[in-house]
């Protein structure tokens, strides 16, 4: 009798020879993970997420329904992707002009969150625990713990790791309503002062 697989994936998901999948994960309906596409341990994936060669997620991703990841995007620990959200991998793409080998990286930090129906334009990062908001279109990169939103997303304010927006006093400190811990705001750059309670 064969092992139980370590991860679920509905009947109607298609698993390409080769794809590595990490323990916990699961994978919903008519979703598609490519041959070269690395999954880490507990990640999920909604409906309809197609996962190209050579995307790589970290451990506890959360893909919402109807997103392709294309070749070039790297997703660490914890990200979360909501519904619709759109990525690129070419910068000026043409029908009849092969640009393979042109695909531009898109690496989303640790803890980040991109809101429903967002586009991320390729070859940009998005820093640890930035919040994009819904609706968005990211051309540039985002500057880790900033809450950016609009056409193009604008930098707006600062996001605690649970995901609250901060307001610094005049000495440049916030507290996270949630979970208690302590930041900074120095040269334009926020950071965590206080361990995570």
């Amino acid at each position: 009798m064969p092992e139980p697989l370590a991860y679920y994936a509905h009947s109607t998901a298609i698993l390409d020879e080769g794809c590595r999948i990490g323990d916990g994960c699961r994978i919903w309906h008519f979703s598609h993970i490519s041959a070269g596409a690395e999954l880490g341990p507990d990640c999920s994936l909604g409906q309809n997420v197609f996962v190209a060669d050579g995307v790589r997620l970290g451990r506890n991703v959360k893909v919402q329904n109807n997103v392709s990841l294309y070749t070039g995007v790297e997703c660490a620990d914890d990200v979360f992707i909501g519904p619709s959200v759109v990525f690129t991998n070419v910068l000026n793409p043409r029908s009849a002009v092969p640009r393979r080998h042109e695909y531009r990286p898109t690496l989303v930090e640790r803890g980040t969150s991109i809101g429903a129906n967002s586009t991320i334009v390729c070859g940009i990062r998005l820093g640890e625990y930035a919040f994009v908001g819904a609706g968005s279109v990211v051309t540039t990169d985002v500057a880790p713990y900033s809450l950016v939103y609009g056409n193009p997303a604008r930098p707006r304010g600062w996001m605690s790791t649970h995901g609250h927006q901060l307001s610094f006093d005049a000495n440049g400190l916030a507290t996270c309503a949630e979970s208690g811990q302590q930041y900074r705001l120095m040269n334009n750059q926020v950071s965590p002062i206080t361990p995570e309670l």
